[in-house]
């Protein structure tokens, strides 16, 4: 059983960065595949990063270069950093963990970006 735990998320000005954490309950060394996902009001939840064990990352295309996901083993975090935000990028983040064949997700963090 893995759980996950969110932060980090909150109100930002159009172009502000935000940093979100995910506490993962075991150690990240052992996750085959960490994600984040995000969901927007009256969409479906989409893919935004992936970090696999053996540290290989992805991006959706819309992160355009915005946004960098990391892990840190010593305090089984992984992290979204999220630079330029949109107005867009406005959705409730999901951390998810792939693990031994299950999926774990966090129960979110709300990102709003307006001005």
């Amino acid at each position: 059983q893995v759980q996950l735990v969110e932060s980090g998320g909150g109100l930002v000005q159009p172009g502000g960065s935000l940093r979100l954490s995910c506490s993962v309950s075991t150690s990240i060394v052992g996750i085959e595949a960490m994600s984040w996902y995000r969901q927007a009001q009256g969409k479906e939840r989409e893919w935004v990063a992936f970090l696999a064990s053996t540290g290989a990352v992805n991006y959706a295309d819309f992160v355009s270069g915005r946004f960098t996901i990391s892990g840190d083993n010593a305090n089984n975090t992984v992290y979204l950093q999220m630079n330029s935000l949109k107005p867009d990028d406005t959705a409730v983040y999901y951390c998810n963990a792939d693990h031994r064949g299950r999926r774990y997700w966090g129960q979110g963090t709300q990102v709003t970006v307006s001005s």
